[in-house]
């Protein structure tokens, strides 16, 4: 072997490069890797590729080993959120936006069962909130809210709630009325021989339930009183019972709050870990984008704090395969909601486990 044949094995290979692939938005390039090369040159450099295509973003991912994929945008795709956008149209499953794919933004509980969502004061929380409620309404689904701010965000919707708690000592009856409904449903799955209610007879099979809490940090709040204590920690034992056991068992919970971190007492961090569907909004500071994204994607977190004030509605979602991608809810005013709640109020189910509780009703 010649000198210059040794040179040319040594030398730095070229990575092979796809030709560029039209997209919605803009374009999209595949990156082949070869041995020993890796993502990071390419990632340090997505600024610079936005700069130099004169584009609005260049977003950089591996999806898998060898592999980068390029993506760049010409415009932001979440200006506009309120074209219309298909949705999947099933048994809970609310488009609550739209995404910068362009596909539309899809909250499904029966894929995902739990939602953890973040963000600070003005950030769009309860816009998405309203928004998802207003597309379950026309569902044969109980929602239950817990909003221990007086009833101030969800009692607009209150027409089309099974249950309302508007403070700690309400959520707790709620809560436990919830949890002993679940253990009435995994018996009747157990004689059944069923792993799920959705393997029972349909004739049979009880309503699911979708549980809105707005600020979950008003459910641990105490002036340090013995009761008040109680109060928390019986709360945090039922919303982990619920996590952990519910999404076979048609239970699904969505928590919001500006923060939710283990110093709001012990139990949220293990709630936390439980809810994998993530939604982080523009937040106040880094710790809680970590909270919120950091056990699942780091990039996620960085994009996170990105957001600025004049992205209402903007956040980072969790996507399929345990990657992230940006999304923006629909705009949905109060009087919208409320609107919506009313014209769907005769589809609110009263069941039989929330009577005797604050806004609950007897079975229809």
């Amino acid at each position: 072997m010649t000198w210059r044949s040794r040179a040319n094995r040594c030398a730095p290979r070229t990575p092979r490069i796809s030709f560029p692939r039209a997209t919605p938005y803009g374009l999209e390039v595949q990156v082949r890797l070869h041995p020993g090369q890796t993502p990071a040159p390419f990632l340090a450099s997505s600024d610079a590729f936005a700069h130099a295509w004169r584009v609005h973003s260049v977003r950089v991912v591996s999806p898998e080993r060898g592999i980068v994929m390029i993506t760049a945008t010409a415009r932001d795709p979440l200006e506009n959120t309120d074209r219309p956008t298909l949705g999947a149209g099933e048994l809970l499953s609310a488009t609550v936006g739209a995404l910068e794919s362009g596909r539309a933004w899809t909250m499904d509980f029966r894929r995902v069962p739990h939602w953890l969502i973040v963000g600070a004061t003005q950030s769009g929380k309860s816009t998405l909130l309203a928004r998802l409620v207003t597309e379950l309404a026309p569902q044969p689904v109980a929602l239950v809210g817990i909003d221990c701010k007086g009833g101030m965000e969800l009692g607009l919707l209150e027409m089309r709630l099974s249950a309302l708690a508007t403070c700690r000592s309400e959520a707790v009856t709620v809560l436990s009325a919830l949890v002993t409904e679940m253990q009435a449903r995994m018996q009747a799955c157990r004689s059944a021989g069923a792993r799920s209610i959705w393997e029972l007879p349909e004739k049979t099979r009880p309503v699911p339930a979708v549980v809105i809490i707005d600020e979950l940090a008003e459910l641990y709040l105490t002036n340090g009183s013995k009761e008040q204590r109680a109060e928390a920690e019986e709360c945090t034992t039922y919303l982990l019972r619920l996590a952990q056991l519910g999404a076979a068992l048609g239970m699904h919970l969505v928590v919001a709050g500006q923060r939710v971190g283990s110093d709001l007492g012990p139990g949220v961090t293990a709630l936390r870990a439980q809810l994998s569907g993530r939604i982080c909004h523009r937040v106040n500071d880094p710790g809680t984008a970590e909270m919120a994204l950091g056990d699942l994607n780091k990039d996620a977190v960085i994009v996170a704090q990105s957001i600025g004030e004049a992205e209402r509605g903007v956040a980072v979602t969790t996507g399929d395969l345990g990657g992230w991608v940006r999304g923006r809810s629909r705009l949905t005013t109060p009087a919208e909601a409320r609107a919506a709640a009313a014209e769907h109020a005769r589809m609110t189910p009263r069941p039989k486990f929330l009577a005797g509780v604050p806004g609950g009703g007897t079975l229809l």
